[in-house]
Formats: structure tokens, sequence, C-alpha cells
């Protein structure tokens, strides 16, 4: 009886679970039969339509199609679920090796990821930064990607193979052409967005003052007053004033925008502190992360960042309790029956509103028509759980004539200088507490009344402002500066 001849070769990509690379093995089995292709191996829609795309691009490309062959694509793990658009370059090197196109052997000693246009194209996907991370660690040295995710790829400390065609793929594993060439970023020339700059605001000293402690201790600032005072625009320049990121840093903030999918070409290593400021509509897995396939929310968008909510009690009761577990961890867990995915969230939350629904209240040129009722509403949206997480409260007053009329203020560059140096003394020397000082924090959790959670942030406030001062001691006067940044009587609570 003769042997039925059956041919296996294998790719290497990688899936995504939350924002961790998981090894992928991609089997393309040949074998005689009645034709037909499918892939096996927990694969979602996305991920089952490359049979469309990966047939069509390798005939666009002039290659051979298997005919009269039976044809199955299996991505193992199997367990594992296999989600997206990116391993379509896998499969298809996986079944030009079996079809003795590609040498398998070269084949090997690469990783792979990118999306196949019908016509041969290669496009980029998100998250090529951690699939090369992967491969790094699988001990995979090559990553054959799209051009435009050259740059992600090399990030993660191995060589990216930038093709944009099928085509210039194969006729490198063939060894016909040298791997393209690939001219690497220089990350000191990346030039950083635009952020607005502090100098813009006229008068607020007191806010100002707030927003310089908030950044220098990394605190979570809540701006309240009537419409017009410069809320929004003065929590816009927290940005400005905040250190750039730390290498490891910057690499960690652009693994997340790389999953995401938002990290633009043009600028493929995130060097500044990012800045979220979602709608007051979005759901809670938008805010915090998850859906049926878990993705990064605007908590971990803004890790290492500013995550601003314009007009706080907008938001939905849901969404804005959803923060409490990010605020205190700076992680979200997103459980689901496969396991649960991690999303660091180590952001500083900025929160403005008014202090009623119709805006007036706090402003002695206009009277407030809010009802009792209507205040009880308006209250009941906020709990007291997450008020008490802002370590800063500021009400803020509409600027008179003479501060809008004055001269530009500080710029950015001048008080982020300010907190560069605090944030030096936080690290090296924190500054301890007096007895005085103790003594009137002790007191103040009798007489505000203050909860373990707001005594520890207003000590935690108290030593920013030390540290801003150049002292090595937390003196009383700087626990009294601490204790007026708590929530204000006029504040709904």
């Amino acid at each position: 009886m003769p042997r039925v001849r059956r041919v296996v070769a294998r790719a290497v990509t990688h899936a995504l679970v939350g924002l961790e690379p998981r090894k992928v093995e991609v089997e393309a089995h040949l074998q005689p039969g009645v034709p037909g292709f499918a892939i096996v191996g927990l694969a979602d829609r996305a991920c089952q339509e490359a049979k469309h795309r990966v047939r069509s691009g390798v005939l666009s490309a002039s290659l051979q199609w298997p005919l009269n062959r039976r044809l199955t694509v299996n991505l193992a793990p199997a367990a594992l679920r296999k989600e997206g658009s990116g391993f379509d370059l896998p499969i298809s090197l996986a079944v030009l090796a079996a079809t003795r196109q590609v040498p398998a052997e070269r084949l090997a000693g690469h990783a792979a990821v990118g999306e196949l246009a019908l016509d041969g194209r290669i496009r980029p996907v998100a998250g090529a930064l951690a699939v090369a991370e992967g491969a790094r660690r699988a001990g995979i040295e090559r990553v054959v990607c799209a051009a435009p995710s050259a740059p992600e790829v090399a990030l993660a400390g191995v060589k990216p193979v930038p093709v944009s065609h099928l085509c210039e793929a194969v006729a490198y594993l063939r060894g016909e052409i040298d791997a393209p060439h690939y001219e690497p970023f220089a990350e000191d020339a990346l030039d950083g967005a635009y952020v607005p700059d502090l100098a813009d605001v006229r008068g607020q000293e007191r806010g100002r003052r707030a927003l310089e402690i908030t950044a220098a201790g990394g605190h979570n600032l809540l701006l309240s007053g009537p419409p017009g005072t410069g809320k929004t625009m003065l929590a816009r320049r927290l940005p400005g004033i905040l250190p750039p990121l730390t290498r490891d840093e910057a690499l960690e903030v652009t693994r997340i925008h790389s999953v995401a999918g938002l990290l633009p070409p043009e600028r493929p290593l995130v060097t500044v502190p990012p800045f979220r400021a979602p709608h007051h509509g979005a759901s809670a897995p938008a805010v915090v992360g998850g859906g049926s396939s878990p993705r990064p929310g605007e908590v971990s968008l803004a890790h290492r960042g500013v995550l601003l909510l314009d007009e706080l009690p907008e938001f939905r009761r849901d969404v804005l309790e959803s923060l409490r577990q990010p605020l205190e961890d700076g992680v979200v867990w997103v459980a689901r029956v496969g396991g649960n995915v991690r999303f660091p969230a180590r952001f500083q939350l900025v929160g403005t509103m008014n202090l009623c629904p119709c805006g007036a209240r706090g402003d002695p040129a206009v009277e407030c028509s809010c009802t009792p009722q209507r205040l009880a509403a308006y209250r009941e949206r906020l709990s007291r759980a997450l008020l008490d997480r802002f370590d800063l409260a500021v009400s803020m007053p509409r600027p008179r004539a003479a501060e809008l009329a004055a001269p530009p203020g500080e710029p950015s560059s001048v008080v982020r200088s300010r907190i560069e140096a605090a944030r030096e003394r936080l690290r090296s020397e924190p500054p301890r507490r007096t007895e005085a000082a103790s003594a009137l924090l002790s007191d103040a959790v009798d007489r505000l009344p203050l909860s373990g959670r707001g005594r520890l942030r207003v000590a935690r406030v108290a030593r920013t402002i030390a540290a801003l001062a150049g002292s090595p001691l937390v003196e009383e006067a700087h626990v009294a500066e601490a204790l007026s940044y708590r929530l204000p009587a006029e504040l709904p609570s």
C-alpha cells in the first residue's frame, strides 16, 4: 500500500494576552484529499478571514497555491485564543514553506507579524513592539514585519526585516536579496508633542500652586468652581510641567499605545507623559479597559501621565466607581474565563466640576437657581470614597479684570525645573515630619475629620510641599497648607 505523503512546515509569531506576548507556532499541513483550507487553534473571526487574504495575496504575488491538496493551518497552542489580522504573514510564510517555495530552515530563525492585503502588500498591525519582545525572549533575533512597524520592532532589541510586499519577504528568505535596509530613528531627535504652556493662565495663583504640588508629588487634583474660571485650561497644562519619561517608562507607555493601535508612525517612541481626556459618555470598559477581547482603557493609556475627567459629575456613576481600584493599586485586572489580564494604570487623575447643576453656585455675580432636590441628585453622582482619593481640592473663583489683563506668568519650563528638583529630593532624602507637624496632623484627624486614607494623603502632600521648599523637614506650615487643600465645605458632599 503506497504511503500518503504529508508535509508540515512551521512559522513563529506571538499572540497578545493583554500586553503580554505568548509564543504561537503556525503549522501548515498539506495532504492529498478534497481541496480545502482550514484554520484551527481557537482563531477569532478576523483570524479565520486570513484564509481569503492569504490565498489572494499568494496568487497576487505570482506564487503557487497548492491545488488538489487539503491545507490545514494550526495555531498552537490550541487553548490560547488568537485574535486579529497579524497572523496573515506567518500563515502565508508557513504555507509557502510547506509548498517548498520558502526554505523551512531559514524561516525557523525568524518570527513574523503583519496583515496581508489581497494584492500581496503587507500592512502594519497593532502590538508589533510586544510581538518583537516575545521573539527576543524566545531567542529569535529577526522579525519579518511591515515596513512601518520596523521602528517598533527595533525598540525591542531585535533586528527588523521590513518588507512592503510578500514577494519581498519571499526573496529575502530565499537568500535572493539582503535584508531590506532599515534606518534607525534617533530618539534624541524626537520632538515633544505640543503641550499648552502654563504662562497662558492669568491669575488663579492658588490653582497654579496646587498644580505645581500635584506635578511634584504625583498627586490627584480636583478643580471646582463656576464655568469660565479656567478649570479645564489649568488642568490641560499639567502635562507640560511634568518631567519627561525615563527610557524604561517610555518603553512601558509605548507598549500600551502600540497594543491599542494608537502609536503614530512618525513617533515610534512615546517620550512625554501621555494625556487622556475621555468624553463623559464613555463606558466603563472604555475608561478602565476590558471588552470581549480585553484592550487597555483610558486609565492605561494615561499610564505615567494624566487622566482628565472634565465635568466629573457628568460621568456615569459606575464609570467613576470603577476608578477607585486602579487609583489605589496602579493596575487594572480584567477577569475572563480563560484567565486574568493585567494592564498598568499608574496615572494622575485631574477632575473638574461645577459646584451645582446650573453652575452659578460660588459665583457672587450670579444667583444659583438649583432646588434642594437638584443639589441632592448632583451630590449623589460622586461618592465620598471617590472624592477622598483626591489629594488636593481647589475651588477656583472667577478671575478679575485686572488679573486677565496681567502679563503672562511663569512658563511651564521654569515650573518644571522646580518640580524636577523636588522629585529628586523626594527620591534621595524625603523630608521627615517634626513633632509639631505630626501633632497638627493628628489633631486634624479628629477635627475635620480625616479618614485613614485622608491622613496618609495629607502627609504625602505635606512632604511634597516641603520638598518644593527645599526643606529637609516637614514643618507645621507645610501640613497646614496640605490640610487647606482638603475638600472645601462648599463642595457637594
